[in-house]
C-alpha cells in the first residue's frame, strides 16, 4: 500500500511551542513535524532535557526502520515516571498519519511546561483522510480501495502482523466510506441517477 498520499500537510504548531522547541537546543533540528517525530528519538530529547536521571538518549535508535521505531516508543512509555502518553497520538505519529505529531507535540508541551494550550479533544483524532475527502468535488473523491489505500500505512502492516487488529481498521474504514456514500446519495441523487420513489412522488394529502 502506498506510503504517502494526498497533500503533504503543513505544521500547524503556536508560535510557542516552535519556540520552545527550539529552546530546548535539541539534537537534531526539527523541519518536519510528521517525518522528524515519528520514530520518537526526537521526543526522547525533549523529555531528557526534563527527566534527565529518567531518559537518556544514548538508549535511542535515531533509525527510520519499523523495529527502531516501536523499540523507541515502547522504551519511552516504560521510563519510570510513566509519562502515559495517549495511545491514539504515539500510533498516529509512529505511523506518519496526518495531524498526530502535531497533537502530540501539543500535548506533550501541556504535559512538560503546565501551560495551557489548545489541544484536539479526543473526538477530534482522526488521522484519517476523511476531512480532505470531504474537501473535493464528488467525482474526485476516493473509491472504497483507495480509501484503504489513503489511510493504511505500510508500517501498518509490518508493524501490526496480526490479522484481527487490521480487520477491525479495514472495516471501520470501509463502515465510513459507505457512510459517507449514502450521505452523498441523499444529498445529490441526480448525480447517481436515483429517481424518486412512488411514494415521494405521491401528492399528500393533510
Amino acid at each position: 500500500m502506498a506510503e504517502e498520499v494526498g497533500p503533504t500537510p503543513v505544521a500547524d504548531l503556536p508560535m510557542e511551542v516552535y519556540r520552545w522547541l527550539q529552546s530546548l537546543d535539541l539534537s537534531l533540528r526539527v523541519r518536519n513535524i510528521r517525518r522528524d517525530f515519528s520514530n520518537g528519538y526526537l521526543l526522547a530529547n525533549v523529555f531528557s532535557h526534563y527527566y534527565p536521571r529518567d531518559i537518556a538518549t544514548h538508549n535511542f535508535i535515531n533509525g527510520s526502520s519499523i523495529p527502531a521505531k516501536m523499540s523507541n516508543w515502547h522504551h519511552l512509555q516504560q521510563v519510570k515516571r510513566k509519562l502515559l502518553l495517549p495511545k491514539h497520538l504515539v500510533d498516529g505519529t509512529l505511523h506518519c498519519k496526518p495531524g498526530a505529531a502535531e497533537a502530540l507535540v501539543l500535548f506533550s508541551y501541556g504535559l512538560l511546561t503546565g501551560r495551557i494550550v489548545k489541544q484536539p479533544s479526543r473526538t477530534d483524532w482522526d488521522f484519517t483522510d476523511r476531512a480532505y475527502q470531504r474537501q473535493l468535488p464528488l467525482h474526485a473523491r476516493a473509491t472504497a480501495s483507495r480509501t484503504l489505500k489513503n489511510n493504511i500505512r505500510n508500517s501498518e502492516l509490518l508493524a501490526e502482523p496480526g490479522q484481527q487488529n487490521m480487520q477491525r481498521k479495514v472495516q471501520a474504514l470501509l463502515l465510513d466510506h459507505e457512510q459517507q456514500r449514502r450521505e452523498e446519495r441523499s444529498l445529490f441523487p441526480g448525480r447517481f441517477d436515483i429517481k424518486p420513489t412512488m411514494r415521494e412522488l405521491a401528492i399528500r394529502l393533510r
